[in-house]
């Protein structure tokens, strides 16, 4: 069906992605799309200081369309404290302190209405879940009261409610959302969850009668003067059961006839999935959402929004030049770099900081506000507005480590007009970002360090390579030092179960200093001639784990992960794709055994004892060990510097071993100290 395709500016090597189309009765600057995502900034359901902040970077940095993180239309669908209840009075003036912060931009600001369905839990809210049967979500498990028809009507009007407050704050209109991810809407829709007898299930027309009764009423108090949008999946997903991108075709063809709508935004998946909504560098190629976008996108008539890890300034041409959407939708990677529109329309992609699909920042709004892998700015962007104005005196820094927190440490301190040395000991920048890159599913990673070295070539930071520091080469010479030094892998055997024997003076588990027992960092590097059969110890549960295990099988060795938890990989969880990589791992040949602890390492037969039970067994025939216990940190440069009048900072695994996100966070906050 035909599109709008305004003229394309000439000014700009991506001229689609940067000419302005009309959007309902507004117009959008351009093609690109802030799409919604949860931040947890909010502490008592309205937007927080901190959100206007957020989303007026973003402006800022040019998008032409913001759509709010989704909101809460009933007490019923609250999974986490952070979620904005936008059936609260209360919501309104917050609005508007959103509006004003984003709109003087030139930027559409976009209401997101939402109800998860059974796709969450009553822990929060106190009450039960609703959804249009008593099917159990894969995630929760928790059994949903299945809605009455009053319940139904209560819903569509908690819908308008919500609707009616946007409007009062000042946006530029309202996504209904519901029907994408699997959520209320999409539960209703879907034959897999809708198992109802009455009105509102069995046919099509009833299964999304529900749907139309909120966009046409919605439509009532949204005036013609603002927008009205729908957000809807382009496919469930493989192997879900559910609906496919034909069905989704037929639904955006349905909801287009009724003529109240101005766009439709497109997705992918539900929870039985998650890789499907947000996946990660290793789970989903990039872009890997847009050809079923492309076929909505044919059968419409109104503007679509394509997302699926659209990253790259060409990769966002080729799609609106191709007319597979008329915008393109970003969330992590505009979490990554706001000002990723202002740098594509000036013509330097390469400053653009990539978003490696690590989905950190999925992972940390399960716990608290959004964050960044590698972008500190995230959640502070009124400090970092703050820091770039206030005068300070320039100093003498050195930077210890070229890992990513050297890295970091040393371009803020640049940035912030400081004359900066850099050294590392080895011949190149990385640290262990290196490593894990060697993992092909990480590959992706080295875009954070990667990124922050050619930022650091663009300034006068001057790098030495191969120089080990002593406490000679910093006094006299420099007021500041952040130690960066990173840190090195444990090798004693023991697991957190046995903090006793972590004691520098304690004796190692027996047969840890064979041979064939390794770290990971030797196997990572290809420093010792592997055998065959390796069995990892993994007392972390986190990623290196399955980095290593990766590794490894790549180069055809037979792997037996063993860890004293119950599940391995833990610690990532929250990231969403541990299912993704117990499945690889899984289909390629390595097995697994949770609840054990190695006791004892004798030749080539490893005894495990039962967390539990006690019980004691043997693997015979293990012709390596790999220990993954965790690493200590190598902080001697620092303790040596106590004293010596320097103003010394201590950073990310020189400090703690930790995490990336860890280093470039405490990099960044000790360079604005300075």
């Amino acid at each position: 069906m035909p599109h709008d395709h305004p003229t394309a500016s000439s000014s700009s090597a991506y001229p689609v992605t940067f000419s302005p189309i009309a959007l309902g009765p507004r117009t959008a600057r351009n093609r690109i799309w802030l799409a919604a995502h949860a931040t947890e900034f909010s502490t008592d359901g309205t937007f927080a200081d901190a959100s206007a902040d957020y989303y007026a970077e973003r402006a800022r940095g040019g998008v032409a369309v913001i759509t709010m993180e989704a909101m809460a239309v009933h007490p019923t669908t609250r999974p986490r404290r952070g979620v904005i209840l936008a059936y609260e009075a209360a919501v309104v003036d917050s609005y508007r302190k959103v509006a004003a912060a984003v709109q003087p931009h030139g930027t559409l600001l976009m209401a997101q209405l939402w109800h998860r369905g059974r796709q969450t839990d009553g822990i929060i809210s106190r009450l039960p879940t609703w959804a249009p049967s008593p099917v159990p979500d894969t995630v929760y498990r928790e059994i949903p009261h299945e809605v009455t028809r009053r319940e139904i009507d209560e819903l569509v009007a908690h819908y308008v409610l919500a609707a009616r407050h946007a409007m009062e704050g000042g946006v530029d209109g309202v996504e209904v959302h519901g029907l994408a991810h699997g959520y209320l809407l999409g539960q209703f829709l879907s034959p897999a969850t809708n198992h109802r007898t009455d009105e509102y299930g069995g046919s099509f027309d009833g299964r999304i009668r529900i749907v139309r009764r909120i966009v046409e009423e919605v439509r009532q108090v949204v005036p013609a003067d603002r927008v009205l949008g729908i957000r809807l999946n382009s496919s469930d997903g493989p192997g879900q059961n559910g609906l496919d991108n034909a069905d989704w075709v037929r639904i955006a063809t349905e909801i287009e006839s009724w003529g109240a709508l101005d766009y439709i935004s497109t997705t992918q998946g539900t929870y039985l999935d998650r890789m499907q909504i947000y996946g990660t560098s290793a789970a989903r190629p990039a872009g890997y959402e847009v050809a079923d976008t492309a076929n909505i996108t044919r059968a419409v008539s109104l503007p679509v929004v394509a997302v699926g890890r659209i990253t790259t300034p060409e990769m966002a041409e080729d799609i609106l030049a191709s007319g597979k959407a008329q915008f393109v939708g970003m969330a992590r990677q505009l979490i990554a770099d706001p000002l990723w529109p202002v740098k594509a329309e000036q013509g330097r992609p390469d400053d653009i900081r990539p978003c490696i699909g690590a989905n950190w920042c999925v992972a940390s709004f399960a716990r608290g506000p959004l964050a960044c892998i590698h972008n500190p700015q995230v959640g502070r962007e009124r400090q970092f507005r703050q820091d770039e104005t206030r005068q300070r005196r320039r100093r003498r820094v050195a930077v210890v480590g070229g890992g990513p927190a050297g890295l970091r440490a040393a371009l803020t301190a640049a940035e912030l007009g400081h004359q900066v040395t850099l050294f590392e000991q080895d011949d190149t920048l990385g640290g262990q970002v290196n490593l894990i890159a060697r993992a092909p599913s990480y590959r992706e990673w080295t875009g954070v360090t990667d990124w922050l070295t050619t930022q650091l070539a663009r300034t006068d930071v001057a790098i030495q390579l191969k120089h080990r520091v002593t406490v000679n080469d910093l006094v006299g010479r420099y007021e500041a030092v952040v130690v960066a030094t990173g840190s090195t892998p444990l090798r004693h055997g023991w697991t957190a179960r046995r903090p006793e024997r972590w004691a520098r003076d304690a004796a190692a588990l027996p047969g840890s200093d064979q041979w064939n027992v390794y770290t990971p960092v030797e196997i990572l590097t290809g420093s010792v001639e592997l055998p065959n059969r390796i069995l990892i110890v993994d007392d972390t549960g986190d990623r290196q784990a399955f980095i290593t295990a990766e590794y490894l099988r790549q180069r055809r060795h037979a792997v037996h992960v063993v860890s004293q938890y119950p599940q391995l990989g833990h610690a990532f969880a929250d990231g969403h794709d541990l299912p993704f990589a117990f499945g690889q791992l899984r289909r390629s040949g390595v097995t697994f055994t949770p609840n054990v602890e190695v006791n004892a390492i004798d030749g080539d037969t490893v005894t495990l004892t039962d967390v539990f039970t006690g019980e004691t067994s043997q693997l015979p025939d293990v012709d390596g060990v790999v220990l993954i216990l965790g690493n200590t940190a190598n902080d001697l440069l620092a303790r040596e510097l106590d004293g010596a009048g320097l103003d010394i900072h201590l950073v990310g695994d020189a400090q703690a071993p930790r995490r990336i996100f860890n280093a470039i966070w405490e990099a960044d906050t000790a360079a604005r100290t300075i």
